[in-house]
């Protein structure tokens, strides 16, 4: 508990920080009440020959209001970012079911044939523009020739069939984009649509996170878009 000290002879009056046990082994604070208490008692015992400066009373006033304020203003806080996360957690439960466009080169087909979808971030116009599928093994199953591409999202659609038209298995595959840029053969960056599952609240740092099938998790901050 922080205390007014009346100091030895003098009436000069000082903060203490300090605080003490009670029966259930915690620690009270001193309330604004418990603060003027103090002060009103201290200054009814004070020396008549060597009263308080003024000065110094009003320095402790501000120390204890500012103390004070900034306690309440971090409970306000702390409040106000639990609710915003459980705000946030139930806009993100709408999403269950749905799409959710993720940068990154892994896709999952939940189903035979269900095929997966996406988009090539093209920084620059790309001729002989490829899109490889490849399955677990690293083997390519499925190429897109996509020809030139202007600057833009490029979106793809994979059907989920191999060269051949025979149905793919469910499982993750890998998307990989390439084209030429100035002459010059370039990897492009991928984003592609996953499932949503189920949606968890994680801890403060970590937000609301989104569970995708195939058994992967991100937070809802990596999404580029909803709705695939």
């Amino acid at each position: 508990m922080d205390t007014l000290i009346k100091n030895g002879l003098n009436s000069d009056l000082y903060w203490q920080p300090e605080t003490v046990p009670v029966a259930d082994e915690s620690n009270q604070n001193l309330s604004q009440e418990d603060f003027f208490s103090l002060l009103t008692e201290q200054l009814a015992n004070q020396d008549p020959s060597k009263p308080v400066d003024n000065d110094q009373m009003v320095a402790q006033m501000t120390s204890f209001t500012m103390a004070d304020g900034i306690s309440q203003l971090n409970e306000k806080f702390e409040t106000f970012a639990t609710s915003m996360t459980s705000n946030q957690a139930l806009q993100a439960s709408s999403l269950i079911g749905q799409q959710v466009l993720l940068q990154g080169d892994v896709a999952h087909m939940a189903s035979e044939g269900q095929g997966v979808s996406g988009v090539v971030i093209n920084d620059s116009t790309t001729l002989n523009t490829k899109i490889t599928i490849e399955n677990e093994s690293g083997s390519i199953v499925k190429t897109l020739d996509i020809g030139t591409q202007p600057v833009g999202n490029i979106q793809f659609n994979w059907d989920g069939k191999d060269a051949a038209g025979n149905l793919m298995p469910p499982g993750n595959y890998v998307v990989k984009a390439q084209g030429n840029v100035s002459g010059e053969p370039q990897q492009l960056v991928t984003a592609v649509n996953r499932h949503v599952d189920s949606v968890s609240l994680a801890g403060s740092s970590q937000g609301v996170i989104l569970n995708l099938d195939g058994d992967v998790s991100v937070k809802l901050d990596d999404v580029i878009q909803l709705g695939g």
